[in-house]
């Protein structure tokens, strides 16, 4: 099949033939493509082409490419959200229709370190509450998260007990999260993630790091939460000013 009837750029064309395979399930998710070879003569195009057309739906989200192995079709996610929302993870997966679920992977009382002490303003004798999960719908790994929060707040062993740490805050100090400061910054690879998430070593992660507070501008949570994006999807809406 040719697509060189249309006058759009031929990358262009080609991007939207291999969409609508994908949307008519010609190519399943996380089903490998055809080769470049056979892609580029059913779709009567050069290789260049095709090449910089899944260069493109790889940067969309729509494709993974892996070196030496080939293209795969990446599965639309489970949860879409606006940014500017601030939910807890378990909301989130709940949100989805998926049972949230936690794996403790190590919880401790720890000494702030300099960028600690900045962020949630601590006194010199102040330690921290430092907890590493993995949260989970429908019991498969989905987030990695690293929290700290002030030890003063609460026990250690309440810490453990409890899925959301907002729910948690709420319950055992009265205190609200009202909004959050986030970082959004790009993941290599880390063994020790990727192999919690069980994700493959080219697959991106989504990485936030924020910074919560109260209404009364207090800082109680400090979260790294490294995202699978196959199950998030953050999306960001800008207005002209």
């Amino acid at each position: 099949m040719s697509i060189r009837s249309d006058v759009r750029h031929l990358y262009l064309q080609v991007m939207d033939e291999i969409k609508r395979g994908i949307e008519s399930v010609k190519y399943k998710e996380k089903q490998k493509l055809p080769s470049e070879f056979q892609l580029s003569r059913d779709l009567g195009v050069s290789r260049a082409t095709l090449r910089e057309a899944l260069r493109m739906l790889e940067e969309d989200n729509i494709v993974m490419r892996r070196h030496g192995v080939g293209t795969f079709v990446k599965p639309k996610p489970v949860y879409s959200s606006g940014i500017e929302q601030l939910s807890s993870v378990t909301y989130m997966i709940e949100q989805s229709g998926k049972h949230a679920g936690s794996q403790l992977i190590s919880s401790q009382i720890t000494e702030p370190g300099a960028e600690d002490k900045e962020y949630f303003e601590l006194e010199e004798t102040g330690n921290l509450i430092k907890i590493e999960r993995i949260r989970t719908a429908d019991g498969e790994p989905v987030v990695f998260c690293i929290d700290k929060l002030p030890a003063e707040l609460i026990e250690l062993e309440n810490v453990k007990k409890d899925d959301s740490l907002f729910k948690l805050l709420e319950v055992y100090t009265g205190r609200s999260i009202s909004y959050a400061v986030t970082n959004i910054e790009p993941v290599s690879y880390q063994s020790r993630v990727y192999e919690k998430l069980g994700c493959h070593p080219e697959q991106p992660l989504l990485l936030l790091k924020q910074m919560h507070y109260t209404e009364e501008d207090e800082p109680v949570l400090y979260s790294v939460n490294y995202f699978r994006p196959d199950f998030f999807q953050f999306y960001v809406l800008r207005k002209r000013m």
